[in-house]
C-alpha cells in the first residue's frame, strides 16, 4: 500500500490543487471531507495530514471543525490559511477579523527556518487570501514567519510536528510553495516520494486480480482517454476475462469506430463487442432540439443497448468504469448539497440499479494528467493518451437544434478539418479542446458568382488546466484563416465560419 497523505477539505477552492501539488512530488494523497470520522482519516495509516483553507471563519458558531483526535494521534499536521487558524483555535491562540485584509501577493519574512523553511531565503513572495489574522500564538507554538499585515504568518510546534501557514503554498503565485510542501512531506513526515505511474500500475494489477478473481468484467469502451486507459490496465491484469462493449451511436467523429476496432481488437487483442445502434439513437432523437432532452435520450438508449449487449455475455458480476478522482471528490465534497444543474452528464455511471454489477474503478485515485501518465506507462499511443476531451453525447451536443444524418455528416467533415489544421499547426496539445459546432441558422453567401443560402459553423478552441474554467484560445490568424477556407471550400452546405471568443464562465466549453 502506498504511503498516504490525508487532506481534509474545509471548502477551499484550492483543495484539489493541494492534492495535485503533493502528487507532483510523488506522494499519494487522499482528500476527505473535513467531518470525516477519525477512523476514516487513519484508515491507511497516513504519514501526514493537511488542513485546507476555507471560506469560513474559525470563530463563528457553525465553523467547520475536524475530529479533534487528529491532534493527539502523533501524525504530522500542516494547516493552510483556515487550517492555521484551526490549529490556533484548538490550542488557545487568538484569531480576529483583520483591519487590513490580504488578497494577492505579499512578502513573507521568515523568522525561524526550522524544518518547514529549510533552505529558504530570509524573505519570499507568497499568495495570501484571508480576512482574519492570528495575533496570539497558541500554547506550545513558536512563530516562524510574518508579513506586514499578518504578525504571525507561520507557526510550529516542533515537538508535536504541527505546522501552520497563513498563505497558500499550493498555488503557482507562491513560487517557493512546492519547496515548502516538499519540506513538510520529506523533512517532517518522512515520505519516500516513490508514488509513480509504474508503481500505480503494479499495485492496480494486484488489486484488480484480488477483487475480481476469475470472474468476467464488462467495460463500456468509448475510445476516450479514461475508458481506454482503464481498458488496457484491466486487460493487463485479467486478460480475456475483460469484455469491452463499444456502442456506435452514430454520433461519433469521422472514422472513430474503425480507430477503436484497430487499436483495441487488432493491436491489444481484447474481447471487443461492437453494438451498431446508429438507427436506434437517431430514431429516438428525431425532431428533438432541447439539449437536456438530447442528453437524457442518449443516456437512456445507451443504457438499453449496453444492457442488451452485456446480457449476451452470460453471468458478468463486475462492471468497470473510468471514474477519476475529481468525480470521487465531488461526490463527498464539503460543497455536496443541492446545487444548480448546469447540464446532465452521460456516463456508464448512470446505469440503473437493477443492473446488479459490482463496480471496478481502477482509475478512481487519479487526476486526468495522472491518467495520461499511466496510459503512457501502459504503452498507449500519444494519439489516445493526449486526446482532447470529447463529450459523452458526442456530436449531438455540437449540433444546435435537430439532429439528422445530413447535419451529422456536415459537422463530421468540418470537425475533421478543424482537428487536421490544429494538429498541423502544432496547437493540438496547447489547447484543452478544439472543435466545430453546427449552428441552426443559414446565411446568404456568394460562391462562384452565385448566391448561396447555407449553414454556418462556429469554431471553438479553449485553453484550460482542468476544464472547470477556460479561456478562448488566441489562435494565429493564418490558422483560423486556413480552417475557414478549407471548411467553406470542402464541406458542401457551409458558407460561413465564426470563431467563439467566450470564456468559461460565463459560457460553457460545449455549446449545449
Amino acid at each position: 500500500m502506498n504511503e498516504t497523505l490525508v487532506i481534509l477539505d474545509f471548502g477551499s477552492q484550492y483543495t484539489q490543487l493541494i492534492a495535485r501539488r503533493v502528487r507532483e512530488l510523488k506522494v499519494y494523497s487522499r482528500i476527505l471531507p473535513y467531518n470525516a470520522s477519525f477512523e476514516e482519516i487513519i484508515r491507511d495509516n497516513p504519514k501526514g495530514i493537511v488542513l485546507s483553507g476555507s471560506p469560513s471563519n474559525v470563530y463563528h458558531k457553525k465553523a467547520p471543525l475536524p475530529d479533534q483526535r487528529i491532534f493527539d494521534a502523533g501524525i504530522p499536521i500542516l494547516g493552510i490559511c483556515y487550517g492555521l487558524q484551526l490549529i490556533a483555535h484548538f490550542y488557545q491562540g487568538k484569531v480576529h477579523k483583520s483591519d487590513h485584509r490580504e488578497y494577492g501577493f505579499a512578502k513573507v519574512k521568515i523568522d525561524q527556518k526550522e524544518k518547514l523553511f529549510a533552505g529558504f531565503p530570509s524573505e519570499m513572495v507568497c499568495w495570501m487570501s484571508h480576512g482574519d489574522k492570528l495575533d496570539k500564538l497558541p500554547k506550545g507554538f513558536k512563530r516562524l514567519a510574518h508579513t506586514s499585515s499578518a504578525p504571525i504568518a507561520a507557526i510550529a510546534d516542533l515537538k508535536r510536528q504541527i505546522y501552520g501557514v497563513q498563505f497558500h503554498p499550493e498555488v503557482v503565485h507562491t513560487p517557493m510553495g512546492a519547496k515548502l510542501l516538499g519540506n513538510f512531506l520529506f523533512r517532517v513526515c518522512g515520505f519516500k516520494g516513490d508514488w509513480t505511474p509504474k508503481s500505480f500500475v503494479q499495485e492496480s494489477i494486484d488489486r484488480i486480480r484480488g477483487q475480481v478473481g476469475k470472474s468476467k468484467v464488462v467495460l463500456g469502451l468509448s475510445g476516450g482517454v479514461d475508458s481506454s486507459v482503464a481498458a488496457v490496465l484491466l486487460h493487463k491484469a485479467i486478460g480475456k476475462q475483460l469484455h469491452c462493449i463499444f456502442v456506435d451511436n452514430g454520433l461519433l467523429r469521422m472514422n472513430e469506430a474503425d480507430r477503436v476496432r484497430d487499436v483495441f481488437k487488432k493491436h491489444f487483442k481484447m474481447n471487443l463487442h461492437f453494438a451498431q445502434a446508429t438507427d436506434v439513437f437517431l430514431d429516438e432523437l428525431h425532431n428533438v432540439s432541447d439539449p437536456e432532452k438530447k442528453r437524457k435520450i442518449i443516456g437512456r438508449v445507451f443504457i438499453e443497448v449496453f444492457q442488451r449487449e452485456a446480457k449476451k455475455l452470460g453471468l458478468v458480476p463486475f462492471l468497470a468504469q473510468g471514474t477519476l478522482y475529481p468525480d470521487v471528490i465531488e461526490s463527498v465534497s464539503v460543497h455536496g448539497g443541492p446545487s444548480s444543474m448546469i447540464k446532465s452528464h452521460h456516463n456508464v455511471g448512470g446505469l440503473p440499479l437493477n443492473m446488479k454489477f459490482k463496480l471496478v474503478e481502477p482509475l478512481r485515485e487519479l487526476f486526468k494528467d495522472e491518467v495520461r501518465a499511466v496510459g503512457r506507462e501502459l504503452g498507449l499511443s500519444t494519439e489516445i493518451v493526449d486526446r482532447q476531451p470529447f463529450p459523452g453525447p458526442g456530436l449531438a451536443v455540437r449540433i444546435i437544434g435537430k439532429i439528422t444524418r445530413e447535419r451529422l455528416e456536415v459537422l463530421r467533415q468540418a470537425d475533421r478539418i478543424v482537428l487536421e489544421e490544429i494538429k498541423k499547426a502544432g496547437y493540438y496539445r496547447k489547447v484543452w479542446q478544439s472543435f466545430a459546432v453546427l449552428l441552426p441558422i443559414k446565411s446568404v453567401g456568394v460562391m462562384g458568382d452565385e448566391r448561396t443560402y447555407e449553414s454556418a459553423v462556429a469554431i471553438r478552441a479553449v485553453t484550460s488546466l482542468d476544464g472547470m474554467t477556460a479561456d478562448w484560445a488566441r489562435l494565429p490568424d493564418d490558422l483560423l484563416s486556413g480552417m475557414s477556407s478549407r471548411i467553406i471550400n470542402e464541406v458542401k452546405g457551409i458558407n460561413r465560419v465564426c470563431y467563439d471568443i467566450s470564456s468559461k464562465p460565463p459560457a460553457t466549453i460545449e455549446w449545449e
